[in-house]
């Protein structure tokens, strides 16, 4: 299994999964108005508090996969492992989902500021989004154990068709059954459960073979499997928690205060802001399996050496983007959307998420390492502190300068986290490590990447036409990407190695 392979699937996928869902956004919101994309909006933030769930133990499920391909375990603790994981996933999620539908219409009548959607319609939406969160974080069990087989080929190319079936094939319902967010949440559900359904099913197909002694023996329900990753599975529940509770607090707090309209355009400008985190994230989607089989293998010197190229790789790809969405936020959503008052409000808040969402790019690695080691006791331990710190924090900033306080919370956060907390985890897990990462991984690829879009910024004027300001953006960013490129010696090492096969 090819380690780049994966890295460049993912890539793809996300890219692509990426693209569609900001380029379909302003087609919604023509279809259905502002305040049922708002509806849309809020459906992601419910989604990403279902997380709260999770336990810990769709990552400890991957984990554990990775360590069945590296030797650590057997084909039959495999499976059942799997069997225990799926009762415990079934059983709460069904729970969650039917908690969610009984408060629905609670939601729609005294948390939501609807003004202009009926309300059956939105507590009909409601109801329906409780089945779809239910039904995806059911399938997330399955991603995690396909992603430990290091599938994320087959993962990216399953994650574009069903990217082009919720995004595009939704069209279609809207020109024949209408544009309700009923329609739109009922197709959902509908796609959301052939989905799980092809993870489940591709998910057996990858478990090993039982030996000869049980293969026709019925692997059934058991919490003994649990005792042994419980531990591993709190500690990554909490720092799950932890991270929902830092990158979701503000679009609570925000879906209360906010009209729904509103609240459109904040959902609108933290979307574009997260492509950051979508570009740097299938490197870690292929980078925690690998780093698991190698610390498995006790291959120290090749975690490491791993660990810190895909650090470079990450720093070429996430900084530039994060960069160039702060210096030209107004430009770029004004190219987007072609509403300068929309663009003018939403500037300020994508400027501050991007270059917030490019520091934790970074700052997410040590955790990798961390996870890798299968000991996140420092982690939990420093997230203790960020999260008594933050979220006070957070919810001051909102309540009192509205989304553009959030935004200046998650910026400042982030940048601490870097600074403060990383060297500490570098220290414990591998000293002498993080002068190196942090002056030859991370600063040149910043400094370059920060010189190259402040200057762009400065000296280059936006042409009056959309069309124009969507080259010269797509020129831009081709610029500062490559100059990030040339200034890793990794990235330099693959460019020439391919330019080498090209002309020779």
């Amino acid at each position: 299994m090819s380690f780049k392979r994966n890295v460049l699937a993912s890539y793809a996928s996300q890219i692509y999964v990426t693209l569609i869902g900001i380029v379909i956004v302003p087609v919604y919101i023509q279809f259905m108005g502002a305040e049922a994309y708002g509806l849309i909006g809020f459906y992601a933030m419910l989604q990403a508090w279902f997380l709260l769930l999770d336990m810990g133990l769709a990552p400890t499920m991957s984990r554990e996969t990775a360590r069945f391909a590296g030797g650590a375990m057997d084909a039959l603790q495999l499976r059942q492992l799997l069997r225990a994981l799926e009762g415990v996933f079934y059983a709460v999620g069904l729970l969650g989902a039917l908690a969610l539908m009984v408060g629905a219409d609670a939601i729609a009548a005294r948390w939501l500021k609807v003004e202009h959607l009926p309300l059956d319609q939105v507590r009909l939406a409601i109801e329906l989004m409780a089945a779809i969160i239910g039904l995806r974080w059911v399938a997330g069990l399955y991603r995690g154990a396909i992603g430990g087989f290091e599938q994320q080929v087959w993962l990216g190319q399953l994650n574009a068709t069903m990217a082009t079936a919720r995004f595009v094939l939704v069209l279609p319902v809207f020109y024949l059954w209408g544009t309700t967010p009923a329609h739109f949440f009922g197709y959902q559900l509908a796609v959301a459960g052939v989905e799980t359904a092809v993870l489940a099913v591709k998910t057996y197909r990858l478990m090993p073979a039982l030996p000869s002694s049980v293969s026709g023996s019925r692997v059934g329900w058991s919490w003994a499997p649990l005792r042994g990753v419980l531990k591993f599975s709190l500690s990554i529940a909490f720092t799950s928690a932890v991270w929902v509770f830092v990158t979701q607090t503000d679009k609570l707090v925000l879906s209360k205060l906010l009209p729904l309209g509103e609240y459109a355009y904040f959902t609108l400008a933290v979307l574009v802001a997260g492509g950051v985190s979508i570009v740097s994230g299938p490197i870690s989607t292929a980078l925690l399996p690998r780093l698991s089989r190698l610390q498995a293998q006790h291959d120290e010197q090749g975690l490491i050496d791993l660990y810190r190229k895909a650090t470079q790789w990450v720093a070429v790809i996430a900084l530039p983007v994060a960069l160039m969405l702060a210096c030209f936020a107004e430009s770029l959503l004004w190219a987007w959307t072609g509403n300068a008052t929309t663009a003018a409000h939403a500037a300020p808040i994508l400027s501050l998420y991007a270059l917030g969402n490019g520091i934790l790019a970074l700052g997410a690695f040590p955790y990798y390492l961390q996870f890798a080691k299968g000991d996140v006791r420092l982690h939990l331990l420093g997230n203790v502190l960020f999260v008594v710190v933050l979220i006070p924090t957070v919810i001051w900033a909102t309540l009192n300068f509205g989304a553009t306080g959030a935004g200046w919370a998650w910026l400042g956060a982030n940048a601490a986290y870097f600074l403060f907390w990383v060297p500490l985890v570098h220290r414990r897990f591998a000293p002498g490590l993080h002068g190196r990462w942090l002056f030859q991984d991370v600063g040149p690829v910043a400094l370059v990447t920060a010189v190259a879009a402040l200057s762009a910024m400065a000296f280059l004027s936006p042409p009056a036409s959309r069309l124009g300001l969507v080259a010269l953006l797509l020129l831009i960013g081709m610029a500062v990407m490559t100059l990030a490129a040339l200034s890793s010696a990794p990235c330099r090492g693959f460019i020439r190695q391919k330019w080498l096969a090209l002309t020779f």
